[in-house]
């Protein structure tokens, strides 16, 4: 029997483990793999493996420098492959701790060999406004997975929810039409499936077990819930990292629906670092949730990348646009990034421009407009040529740690 391994992850602890229990309950011989690393801080990280029935082991496995996602690492694959080679589990679900990233674990079990099937992001709709907007960092709610963590609530969730292309939502009687919107505007290319409330995971298209069968007849197998259908669709681990990769990320397209906006905003000028500068406050604070790359004048060929929620913004250079490597390097670079750019080529400028966008109840659609039209470059400074772009003053240095 081949082992399939879902991940299932996610800040929202009573949803993440409906869902988790759901999948155990649908497939004959699951179980489920958790490492808590709140045990961290007395230098082990705590494995755990159950059924639908309790616990089949437990185990522990030392930090590794220091840092216990590094232990989860160490200790996770060979788990699964023991597991693989024993023959007798079909599916894998790999639960990760709260605060645990699914790209980082999802790329260590494809590297492993492993056939791994679906990411999973488990959210409760009436949170998701909440942790967006949470700019605390997780040592101070107590989620930090090493000393040095440096994440905040809300950045945390947000690539949680944006890498998994399943989203298993609760169904949460607290979130309202808003909710339900937001989530889908944050990530509208995501199947969502309903996993039910309060750790049972009856949702809406499940499958109950059947009732005892005489003995006479055989027991149907029962069909598989959606939630289940999506573990074992398939993941692509490449596709999924070029999804979030700024050059050809996946973004939200635009959209208004029960108070909730999405304005994907598209220019083909660079940015003054001055002034760009000037505005980071007020355009990290427009929106629940803001992504995308962007163009600087002052460095012409650096794709910058944009990642903001919770009231604070990173800024990371993403490497050089296509337009200034030269033919040669262009063999180097994935296929689907030389697609996603001849999607968008201008005759100028290549694939350089800005490209931001702004999720988020009650925007000011106008304004922020307004507020990054400001930002550019005058026809007076854009007209003066890349060299004369190149002397305005380094306003990002700081920012991205030059």
């Amino acid at each position: 029997m081949s082992l399939a391994v879902a991940v299932v992850g996610g800040l929202h602890a009573e949803a993440r483990t409906a869902a988790v229990e759901r999948l155990l309950a649908d497939v004959p011989g699951s179980v489920a793999l958790h490492h808590d690393l709140a045990t961290a801080t007395a230098g082990t990280v705590v494995r755990t493996v159950r059924d639908r029935d309790g616990i089949v082991s437990t185990g522990e496995t030392p930090l590794v420098n220091d840092c216990a996602c590094c232990a989860l690492r160490e200790d996770l694959v060979p788990e699964l492959r023991r597991l693989a080679h024993d023959g007798t589990t079909r599916l894998a679900v790999v639960e990760l701790w709260d605060s645990v990233e699914p790209k980082a674990m999802a790329e260590v079990i494809a590297a492993g060999g492993l056939t791994l099937t679906s990411v999973i992001t488990a959210v409760d709709p009436a949170l998701v406004l909440p942790y967006l907007g949470n700019g605390d960092d997780l040592a101070e709610a107590g989620l930090a997975a090493a000393a040095t963590d440096q994440r905040t609530v809300a950045d945390t969730f947000a690539r949680q929810l944006e890498y998994a292309p399943v989203l298993a939502v609760a169904d949460s009687p607290e979130a309202d039409d808003e909710d339900r919107e937001l989530l889908a505007q944050l990530h509208p290319t995501a199947r969502q499936v309903p996993i039910g409330r309060g750790g049972t995971g009856a949702g809406t298209g499940s499958t109950p077990a059947p009732a005892p069968a005489p003995e006479s007849t055989p027991t149907p197998t029962p069909a598989l819930g959606p939630l289940t259908r999506a573990a074992l669709a398939g993941f692509d681990v490449e596709a999924a990292a070029a999804a979030q990769h700024p050059a050809c990320a996946l973004l939200p397209a635009e959209a208004d629906h029960h108070g909730v906006s999405t304005l994907v905003w598209n220019r083909r000028r660079p940015f003054h670092p001055e002034r760009l500068y000037a505005a980071l406050e007020d355009l990290t604070c427009a929106a629940a949730r803001s992504r995308g790359r962007f163009w600087l004048a002052e460095r012409p060929d650096a794709l910058l990348h944009w990642d903001a929620a919770g009231g604070a913004l990173c800024v990371e250079s993403a490497g050089p646009w296509l337009a200034a490597l030269p033919d040669a390097a262009w063999e180097l670079v994935p296929p689907v990034r030389r697609a996603a750019a001849a999607l968008d080529w201008h005759p100028e400028h290549g694939d350089c421009c800005n490209h931001l966008v702004f999720t988020s109840p009650g925007l000011d659609r106008d304004g922020l407009r307004h507020l990054l039209e400001s930002c550019l470059l005058t026809d007076a400074e854009y007209d003066a040529g890349r060299d004369a772009w190149k002397k305005l003053p380094p306003a990002f240095d700081t920012l991205l740690e030059i």
